[in-house]
């Protein structure tokens, strides 16, 4: 079993900074998850732990090891790709046994670890197949085994499941997670995919433009974004943003975004107290705004009026897309809502659950 440290790792591609300054430590048997849009850098960081991209700066350990100049076959890590990158001619337990075979590993040590493996992710069956005769989830988990085998100290999953169709998405998940409980080994996985990190990580590094914006469990972000980038990103659909001012009214204070007005909850006073008349961005969820007839017990309901501009029934819960002065914004409410489109409604805002951001620095106020 291994941790993994990155200090002060910086990744050039001529004068392309892929990733910047990244410090992060990765404890044993943790399932770490990077994430971030396409080409912020989630992948380098990756290769770079592996071996197949050279490091322009900082230095990168694997336990108390640093690993810099260490050969990609000595690094005691396996690595399960996007393509899934299988030999075409060879049996499923040829693929999986291939690695094993170039390290001289005794045969009945070789077919030991692969049936062991192929009973752990269901492919006892497909043994003998060639990888054109396999579906891709079957293909997905036939890379995941071969990774398994090799008992390595880190497992690297570079978005395996990007190529599979939605069902098998939310399985492959679910085998990721018994596997990564079962094995106890250190799983760092690289995905744009909010929800998988969601689901799968102990914790998440959220990554833009090559620079590491937050680390924190999954709960923590979600309910403290260090700024509107993050805010943005972690959840499904993302926050609702609307530029807005801190102002007193009547001795309350009050979110003023121009085309609403709403009281800051009394708890939530003291931290947004100082920055009364500065310029803020106003965040909410779409999970905290509610059909008032449907709103949960017992929040701090602020109340906007609003004209339904589209509706999405999800079955157990309803996309609203709601517009105010022209400004457009998303909740997900109660089905039994009465929602409809063209219908002037007011929108049941959870103040509870605000959230302000420094206009100029886009950073939390907290």
């Amino acid at each position: 079993m291994a941790s993994v440290t990155y200090e002060n790792v910086t990744k050039l591609f001529g004068d392309v900074v892929a990733v910047s300054d990244l410090s992060i430590k990765v404890e044993d048997q943790e399932f770490l998850v990077f994430v971030g849009p396409s080409g912020c850098g989630k992948s380098t960081c990756l290769r770079m732990l592996a071996g197949l991209e050279e490091i322009t700066e900082g230095r990168i350990m694997i336990s108390d090891r640093v690993v810099n100049d260490v050969p990609p076959k000595d690094r005691d890590i396996a690595m399960v790709f996007q393509s899934y990158a299988l030999y075409p001619h060879m049996s499923v337990y040829d693929n999986m046994a291939f690695g094993l075979k170039l390290r001289k590993t005794p045969k009945d040590e070789v077919d030991k670890r692969v049936q062991v493996a192929a009973k752990d992710l269901g492919i006892t069956e497909l043994l003998e197949r060639k990888p054109k005769q396999l579906s891709g989830g079957q293909r997905q988990r036939v890379a995941v085994g071969r990774a398994i085998v090799r008992d390595p100290a880190v497992f690297l999953m570079d978005e395996p499941l990007s190529n599979l169709d939605a069902k098998l998405r939310v399985e492959a998940r679910a085998m990721i997670g018994r596997l990564h409980h079962r094995l106890q080994t250190t799983f760092i996985y690289v995905t744009h995919d909010q929800t998988e990190a969601m689901t799968m990580g102990t914790r998440i590094t959220v990554i833009k433009d090559g620079i590491l914006q937050q680390v924190a469990s999954p709960q923590v972000l979600y309910d403290t974004p260090d700024n509107v980038f993050v805010a943005g990103f972690i959840g499904s659909p993302s926050m609702n943003f609307f530029d807005a001012t801190l102002v007193q009214e009547n001795g309350k204070l009050m979110v003023d975004a121009g085309i609403f007005r709403v009281p800051v909850p009394q708890h939530k006073v003291p931290v947004c107290q100082p920055h009364a008349g500065k310029p803020i961005i106003f965040g909410i969820r779409p999970e905290d705004i509610h059909d008032p007839d449907y709103r949960p017990a017992n929040i701090s309901e602020a109340r906007v009026d609003t004209e339904v501009e589209v509706t999405e029934l999800m079955g157990n819960e309803v996309f609203v897309y709601f517009n105010t002065g022209g400004k457009s914004y998303i909740a997900r409410v109660d089905p039994r809502t009465s929602a409809r489109v063209g219908v002037q409604m007011p929108a049941a805002f959870n103040m509870d659950n605000m959230h302000i951001f420094d206009r100029q620095t886009e950073q939390a106020i907290r």
